[in-house]
């Protein structure tokens, strides 16, 4: 791993908790979160008012839960900030509530919202929508921030997410979009990300005892310089034949995967992704193996250590039969609780300076893959190469 190799897990959080330089979307310069507006002071704001110019709050807001928000943003292009305040609910829990709702603006920053149905949520069919959230812990909501616009875009910085249902999530089968997540910490939620029809781009972040921390269905994730750790599962991906709900690519790059239960959960133990890519990645010390199915893969530069079970790659279920191809190469599988590579016949992927070292079973099972030279395997406890030549060195 070109970054993540030597570096460990505590370092990595703490890092990430202590703070990272603010950037935009996608590799964009950065951009200034505090930027110079002009705030209305919020000494007169209650629950239920809806804002059309820039403003900042001046004390806590304890809304009811039967009202349908606790404030309503409808300005072009104007900004809330909590001022370090915190939206909550009061009163029984209810699914409709909602904390922030925002048919326009342009970014809400510096505080909390707590306990809603939805913590922030865009208007239903609110057409084209691009928001900010920076600075705001997400907290006990059942979904924390929650797109129904027609095609929401959302920037998510240096916030927290925690104790949620699940963090971001978007109207289903009825909304389009992105989120673009930069230096920030999920924690505690049901599912952290869900991926339905929008594309999900995680930067810097990291992710601890979650239950899931990605359900890609009918979306895409990008996940780089990240930490997965400690949480009951890091993917459900799914391909839906012949219909539209299929998780179409995954992809990690220069990440740490560490002291997961699973890499899947248990009704869906397979990741199935149309393109599954991994670079520079670590995984460590996690409870399974990962299965994969998939039609492409490129997976690269990465280390499997001390986990359960190795790396097994296979085909899609279909009526037909579509053999995996892609590249495998320069991977490390050390110590796994089974098998270290594992390449299903009739899957033909290339495997190119792989090393398989001291796994329990099998180094490299790969009987139908394409031997692209420079695979070695050595010290595994039942065989090192079946079904392919490996390399003495």
């Amino acid at each position: 791993m070109k970054q993540t190799r030597g570096f460990t897990l505590a370092l990595a959080v703490s890092t990430l908790l202590t703070g990272a330089p603010d950037v935009q979307a996608r590799g964009t310069a950065p951009s200034d979160a505090e930027g110079e507006v002009t705030f209305t002071a919020g000494f007169t704001v209650q629950c239920g008012d809806t804002l059309t110019t820039h403003t900042r709050l001046t004390h806590d807001l304890n809304c009811p839960s039967s009202a349908p928000f606790a404030l309503q943003l409808s300005g072009e292009d104007i900004v809330l900030d909590l001022g370090g305040y915190t939206i909550r609910r009061t009163g029984p829990a209810n699914d409709d509530s909602t904390g922030i709702l925002i048919t326009k603006a342009r970014m809400v920053r510096n505080g909390t919202v707590q306990g809603f149905g939805s913590g922030i949520s865009t208007a239903e069919s609110g057409g084209t929508q691009y928001v900010r959230l920076h600075e705001l812990a997400i907290l006990d909501n059942g979904i924390g921030v929650y797109d129904r616009a027609s095609y929401g875009n959302f920037l998510i910085t240096n916030s927290r997410l925690s104790g949620n249902g699940r963090g971001l999530n978007s109207e289903f089968d009825a909304s389009n979009g992105n989120f673009d997540v930069r230096s920030s910490v999920f924690t505690h939620n049901g599912t952290a990300m869900v991926a339905d029809f929008h594309r999900i781009d995680v930067l810097d972040s990291t992710f601890t005892s979650n239950g899931i921390v990605i359900n890609c269905f009918g979306g895409s994730a990008r996940i780089r310089g990240s930490t997965l750790a400690w949480n009951g599962a890091v993917g459900r991906m799914q391909v839906d034949q012949g219909g539209p709900y299929t998780c179409n690519d995954m992809r990690f790059e220069n990440s740490l995967l560490a002291n997961n239960a699973s890499f899947a959960p248990a009704d869906q133990p397979v990741w199935q992704t149309t393109r599954l890519a991994m670079l520079d990645t670590l995984a460590v010390s996690n409870g399974e193996g990962l299965q994969v199915a998939a039609r492409t893969v490129y997976i690269d530069g990465n280390t499997f250590h001390d986990n359960a079970d190795g790396l097994s790659l296979s085909d899609l279920p279909s009526a037909v039969t579509v053999p995996l191809t892609g590249i495998v190469r320069g991977n490390q599988f050390l110590r796994s609780g089974n098998d270290g590579l594992r390449v299903l016949p009739p899957n033909t992927p290339t495997l190119i300076n792989n090393l398989a070292l001291g796994n329990a079973g099998i180094g490299i099972y790969a009987p139908t893959a394409i031997n692209g030279g420079g695979n070695v395997a050595r010290d595994n406890g039942v065989a090192d190469c079946v079904g392919i030549v490996c390399s003495m060195y």
